[in-house]
């Protein structure tokens, strides 16, 4: 069929009696029509409300459309549209995407009688559902009188399903609305009976049992509806009452899962189940409101426009990637909050312990500077040499962390979600300068650990390589190499790349940590290390407790150390590889290279320029290291506890005017004020 945008042609095109492929296609070309060049709402409401007049003008066009539709109804199944169109039928991301690309790239066929899939073709653009939610109440109605059907009968076998009553009667369309509340509701049922959300699920939630009951209530509803003709009858709200209490009681117990993370672990299968149940439950109460609602027509259009947006966004590729990263987010920020609690120092005593931790891995650090001048030296193949160094870096830092100290670097990927938790509540009084307290509380745990990392590597560097002089008469490193340390570590150079490369580094350990922890708690291998009969033989019953625990305490710590290590030592020799010539800048370990330097120059350094454009770089090492690292967290955390629409501009009035009247709450916690006893009151 040729495609007619002249709304006399349209009408007379139209056949109801035509082939199942052209009948789709007038559709098509009406609604087409209809949105025009997708350039104005107000003209497509215009175009609707000209369609309506002309129908109204002509009686055989009218007739026509209105057996067009009942064929279109009895023909084409619209429950499935109704009850699962925009939902992804797994949570695998491969399968999925191969789903969208399908979609995307091979064209749909109008001869169909899947309602989704004709759907996807007739309202294809995100267009439609503006124009949709701009109709008024006058045209709706007019449109519900245009398509209004008579009745049919509970007893028709096209409704075999219905409960069968002996008095009251559905439209096809009310028929079509039940069955698809049926559908949804044995989704959500099905989904509440599933292993891993049953076996996570609060003891009170188990008890109610409200899965078990929602098959009946929404029969009751069915039943209800179809006994009692009138919409406010006694019968029908209360089973309405009973079947929205049940389904609220559903959601509540599927959210109670997510208390019990921390016990139990979360899957993105299982963030995928929880969402798919929410939003079942959300089309749960549009179907209800299409269905029993005393006007139904607005209910019905912000129903179809819904179905509009979720179509887009089941096609859309830039969609899936956001909701696979947002349930990515959702299973490790949770852990990575709670560990960053710790790194945030909010007295003069939490603060002096921080400069103390980060000075001990200042001096490990100073270690781990030797050794990478020792790989270098053997001259291995980029591969090896990565390798070594990177096993240098990680258990250098699993050394720091075992001793209970501490790398600045690693800190702000795990203090961003422990900020990002506290945005929840910024609509309550005094939120903000309580978020402000807690910034400048970061910032200057962040400025502590810096300068305790830095104040003790590069003294202690300069004190090995000292020793190094006196024992084997040459420093750590050579005059050569040290003019090429301060080359590389020049302010100008590339420094800044390296360090944002870095920071991105620092953010991807604390993603495979806490995703290494929620692994190792949702497989319970705690559990194992303490009761298998196999462990507790070899081990013995006490120390396999031991181990249990201790990996229980530090597996996110050690695998972050680990991966941080490797990938800091590795990335640079793939980059080789590609030809790409990236390096890695630490601040710790770059001021630990800086001071090896001035070492093998001697004091004269001091006077060269070069030296303290080095000086610079480690400064904004530092500050790319931190920022680049705790922005993208950041993002992350906000994304996982769904925070959007942050006033940003008042936080950072707050902050500014924060700044602006103690500055050096940023650098140095306030003097803790004792509290003064009241005095006793004694008799004259």
């Amino acid at each position: 069929m040729t495609p007619k945008f002249d709304l006399a042609e349209l009408l007379d095109a139209l056949d109801p009696q035509a082939h199942l492929a052209h009948r789709h296609l007038w559709l098509i070309d009406l609604l087409r029509w209809v949105r025009g060049g997708r350039d104005s709402v107000p003209r497509a409401v215009a175009r609707v409300t000209l369609l309506l007049d002309a129908l109204q003008q002509r009686p055989d066009a009218r007739a026509k459309l209105q057996a067009w539709w009942q064929v279109l109804l009895s023909t084409v199944d619209a429950t499935a549209l109704l009850a699962d169109y925009g939902f992804s039928s797994s949570s695998a991301f491969a399968s999925e995407l191969a789903e969208r690309l399908r979609l995307k790239w091979l064209p749909g066929t109008p001869e169909t009688v899947d309602a989704s899939a004709l759907f996807s073709l007739v309202l294809c653009d995100a267009f439609d559902a503006q124009w949709i939610s701009a109709l008024d109440d006058a045209t709706l109605t007019r449109l519900s009188e245009l398509l209004q059907i008579s009745c049919l009968d509970v007893s028709n076998e096209n409704c075999a399903w219905v409960p069968q009553v002996k008095q009251g009667s559905v439209s096809p369309w009310q028929a079509t609305l039940l069955e698809a509340l049926t559908f949804c509701t044995s989704q959500i049922r099905a989904t509440g009976f599933s292993p891993e959300l049953r076996l996570r699920m609060s003891a009170p939630a188990l008890e109610t049992a409200p899965f078990h009951a929602l098959d009946g209530d929404i029969m009751a509803l069915q039943v209800a509806f179809l006994a009692s003709p009138h919409v406010n009858s006694s019968e029908r709200q209360d089973a309405l009452q009973r079947y929205l209490s049940r389904l609220e009681a559903c959601r509540q117990a599927a959210a109670s899962v997510y208390a019990h993370l921390d016990a139990n672990g979360i899957s993105v299968n299982l963030v995928f189940q929880l969402r798919q149940l929410r939003e079942r439950v959300l089309r749960v109460r549009a179907l209800l409101d299409c269905l029993l609602a005393a006007s139904p027509q607005a209910s019905t259009a912000r129903l179809l426009a819904h179905l509009v947006l979720v179509g887009q966004a089941r096609r859309s590729l830039r969609a899936l990637i956001a909701s696979n990263s947002s349930m990515l987010a959702a299973k490790v920020a949770e852990r990575s909050s709670e560990t960053g609690e710790h790194y945030i120092t909010r007295t003069r005593a939490e603060y002096g312990t921080m400069l103390r931790d980060a000075a001990g891995g200042g001096a490990v650090m100073s270690l781990t500077t030797l050794f990478k001048f020792m790989v270098l030296s053997l001259g291995l193949s980029a591969f090896w040499s990565g390798f070594y160094a990177g096993l240098n870096y990680a258990l250098s830092f699993v050394l720091i962390q075992l001793l209970h100290w501490t790398v600045a670097t690693k800190q702000p990927a795990m203090t961003a979600p422990a900020m990002a938790a506290k945005l929840k509540d910024l609509d309550e009084p005094g939120a903000v300068d309580l978020f402000v307290d807690e910034v400048t509380h970061l910032v200057r745990s962040q400025v502590a650990a810096v300068v305790g990392n830095l104040a003790l590597v590069a003294p202690c560097v300069v004190l090995i390589s000292a020793a190094l002089w006196f024992t084997l008469g040459k420093p750590m490193i050579d005059v050569k190499e040290a003019e090429h340390v301060l080359h590389t570590l020049h302010v100008f150079g590339p420094t800044a790349l390296f360090a944002a490369l870095t920071g991105v580094l620092l953010f991807a350990s604390s993603i495979i940590a806490g995703w290494v922890e929620n692994w190792f708690v949702l497989h319970r291998l705690d559990s194992a290390l303490r009761y298998n009969p196999k462990i507790t033989t070899a081990l013995g019953i006490e120390r396999a407790g031991r181990w249990a625990q201790f990996m229980r305490d530090n597996i996110s710590g050690l695998a972050a150390n680990v991966s941080l290590g490797l990938m800091l030592g590795l990335v640079p020799a793939f980059a080789a590889f590609f030809g790409l010539g990236l390096e890695v800048r630490h601040v710790t370990l770059s001021t630990g290279q800086l001071a090896a330097a001035a070492a093998s120059l001697g004091l004269a350094v001091l006077k060269q320029s070069a030296f303290w454009w080095c000086v610079a770089g480690i400064v904004l090492t530092a500050v790319l290291n931190v920022g680049v690292s705790f922005y993208f967290a950041f993002r992350l955390a906000l994304r996982a506890h769904n925070i959007g629409g942050i006033d940003r501009s008042r936080i950072r009035t707050a902050i500014r005017a924060r700044w602006r009247h103690a500055p050096l709450s940023f650098f140095l916690p306030a003097k803790e004020t004792v509290p003064t006893p009241p005095a006793d009151d004694k008799d004259d």
